[in-house]
C-alpha cells in the first residue's frame, strides 16, 4: 500500500485527547495532526520523538495532516495508523501474497457474523469452507526484537476470539492475522499483565482451532507492505 500522498517529516510536540497530536514541521510551523490510533501508544508517543505525517488537502477535513509513523534512534519505522493494516491485508490477499490463505480466491471485507461482529475479511473459494479474518496492529515493545499485543484493555479484540473461536467449532476456517508494524520486530507475544482476559481468550481460540498468523510489515515513509512471517518464538511462553 503505497501512501495517497507522500509523507513529511516533523517532530512530536505531544499527543492527547488520544486522537489529536501537536507537532512542528520542519519549515517551524506548528500545526495539530489526527493521530489514528485509540491505544496506549507505549513508547511511541514521547515529546521529541521524530515522526512522519500524511497532508492533505481536502477541505472537508479540518486537520490537514494525519500522523503515520515514528521513526526510532535506529533507522527502524513503526507504523502507528491503526486502519493501514486493513488496507495491507487486504491488498495482500487479492493479490494472494499470504501463502497461508493463497487458496481463497474471493475476497469480502466487512462481513456480519458472530454476536455483534463485524469480521474484517471472509474469504471463500469453491468446496472449501469460509475463512474468517480478523486483523490486529502490533506495535507494543517492550524489550528489544519483542512485540506483544494488546497495548491497553480491549473487551472489543476478546469478544472477536470469541466469535472466532465459535466460528471453528462449527467447521469454518477461523485466522486472527497480526500485522507487526514494526521493522524491528523478531517475536510476537501476548500481553497478559495488561489484559488476563484477552490473554485467556488467545488461548481458548487457540484451543478451538483458531489460526494465529504473524507477520512484519515492511515500512518506509514511501508505501507499508506484507513482509514475511513472525514464527512463535518457543523462549516466550505467550509467544503467538
Amino acid at each position: 500500500m503505497r501512501f495517497q500522498t507522500p509523507l513529511v517529516p516533523a517532530v512530536l510536540i505531544r499527543r492527547y485527547k488520544r486522537f489529536l497530536a501537536d507537532i512542528r514541521l520542519m519549515d517551524g510551523r506548528e500545526v495539530t495532526a489526527h493521530c489514528a490510533n485509540p491505544g496506549a501508544m507505549q513508547g511511541l508517543a514521547e515529546p521529541g520523538t521524530r515522526i512522519w505525517v500524511e497532508p492533505n488537502d481536502d477541505p472537508r477535513k479540518k486537520l490537514k495532516f494525519g500522523w503515520r509513523l515514528v521513526e526510532h534512534a535506529n533507522g527502524h519505522f513503526t507504523g502507528i495508523d491503526t486502519g493501514l493494516p486493513n488496507r495491507v491485508l487486504g491488498d495482500a490477499l487479492r493479490a494472494r501474497q499470504i501463502p497461508e490463505l493463497a487458496i481463497y480466491d474471493t475476497v469480502l471485507p466487512e462481513q456480519k457474523y458472530g454476536e455483534k461482529s463485524r469480521v474484517d475479511f471472509l474469504l471463500r473459494s469453491a468446496n472449501l469452507p469460509d475463512a474468517y479474518v480478523e486483523v490486529k496492529s502490533v506495535t507494543l515493545s517492550r524489550q528489544p526484537g519483542l512485540v506483544e499485543f494488546p497495548d491497553s484493555v480491549t473487551e472489543r479484540g476478546t469478544r472477536h476470539l470469541r466469535d472466532l473461536a465459535e466460528m471453528a467449532r462449527n467447521g469454518h476456517s477461523a485466522v486472527l492475522f497480526y500485522l507487526v508494524q514494526r521493522t524491528d520486530a523478531q517475536a510476537v507475544s501476548v500481553a497478559r499483565d495488561i489484559d488476563p482476559a484477552y490473554a485467556d481468550a488467545h488461548a481458548a481460540a487457540r484451543a478451538a482451532g483458531v489460526t494465529m498468523l504473524s507477520y512484519r510489515a515492511d515500512i518506509s515513509p514511501q508505501v507499508i507492505t506484507i513482509g514475511h512471517r513472525l514464527f512463535p518464538d518457543e523462549t516466550h511462553p505467550l509467544a503467538l
